[in-house]
């Protein structure tokens, strides 16, 4: 099963059939629990269970369940996507573990999709929001998150915290998996992007050292040259960046529209295959990303992933 996802809205929709949630900044995930264990899937369908060993003890609580939620690590009690990038990549159970100590994960839980065999997602969300609530999901490493009555005033809320964003649900939904619906509509504080990564340029006084990379951003036409970012890659970042771009060598540009010349002589380009977040003031009219710096990279979502994202918002699909 693929999640349900939202579409973008063009204003925060008023009245008693909607319910209004905070947008975690993390990696959207679907928990299974059966016969004991528990199985973590990412949007992109990849099995992430090895990487939160802290959120194994889920299994322990009920027998069998399907939860929709969004993995985050907090700092200083808002979600850092930066602090959640170096867990996400990780495979090595001994080295989650490990991680698991200094840079925890919270599973913020939102819905309820199977319990004890019964498959939940025709029902409407107010009520797999009532039985999510009374199962009393409350740990150390996972919660079931508010829902609020006021969108705009959770909107004004989010934004002077520092967080996301909200996203607006319909009471009378059933879950559409893997669907795009404007039953859930997300308004989000555009102060992160995700981005493809389309050619590098060398560090300054070097020929073959990754210091900055080249942007794309997804739209209904293709990627959209967005810019060059060299903020936050050092160290073991730009080790990361290189090693995955490596292999994805080509002869000429991937964008649909042009690269300055500035940013295009003596850059090296790559196959769009290498999902980065960004933080960013703005994306200007000219679809540029204003002091991009690099937060990390998104293994949970693909290029399809953000192609599919920009038809939706231009009601492509």
């Amino acid at each position: 099963m693929r999640p349900m996802l939202a579409t973008p809205a063009t204003s925060i929709p008023h009245g008693g059939d909607w319910v209004h949630e905070v947008k975690w900044d993390g990696m959207r995930v679907l928990a299974d629990i059966s016969d004991g264990r528990l199985t973590l899937t990412s949007r992109a369908g990849n099995d992430v269970t090895a990487s939160y060993p802290e959120l194994a003890p889920l299994a322990d609580l009920y027998d069998d369940m399907l939860l929709d939620g969004e993995v985050v690590a907090l700092d200083g009690g808002r979600p850092s996507f930066g602090a959640l990038a170096d867990r996400m990549h990780v495979r090595d159970r001994r080295k989650a573990e490990r991680l698991s100590a200094v840079r925890p994960v919270t599973l913020m839980v939102f819905d309820l999709l199977r319990l004890y065999g019964a498959d939940l997602t025709t029902q409407p969300l107010s009520a797999r929001r009532e039985l999510l609530e009374r199962l009393d999901l409350r740990g150390r490493h996972w919660q079931v998150p508010p829902v609020y009555d006021d969108g705009e005033e959770l909107f004004a809320a989010t934004r002077e915290q520092g967080l996301e964003g909200v996203v607006s649900k319909r009471l009378s939904a059933p879950y559409l998996p893997g669907r795009r619906s404007t039953d859930w509509l997300k308004s989000p504080h555009r102060t992160t992007v995700s981005a493809v990564v389309g050619g590098w340029r060398p560090e300054t006084g070097t020929t073959d050292r990754l210091g900055a990379v080249l942007l794309g951003m997804a739209t209904p036409q293709g990627w959209r040259y967005a810019g060059r970012m060299g903020s936050g890659i050092a160290g073991r970042a730009q080790r990361e960046l290189a090693g995955l771009l490596a292999p994805l060598a080509r002869d000429s540009a991937p964008f649909a529209t042009p690269v300055p010349r500035v940013d295009a002589d003596g850059a090296f380009w790559v196959e769009p295959r290498v999902v980065v977040e960004a933080r960013t003031l703005e994306v200007t009219r000219d679809g540029r990303l204003r002091q991009p710096a690099y937060l990390g990279v998104r293994t949970d979502l693909t290029p399809e992933d953000l192609l599919a994202d920009a038809r939706a918002e231009a009601g492509g699909e």
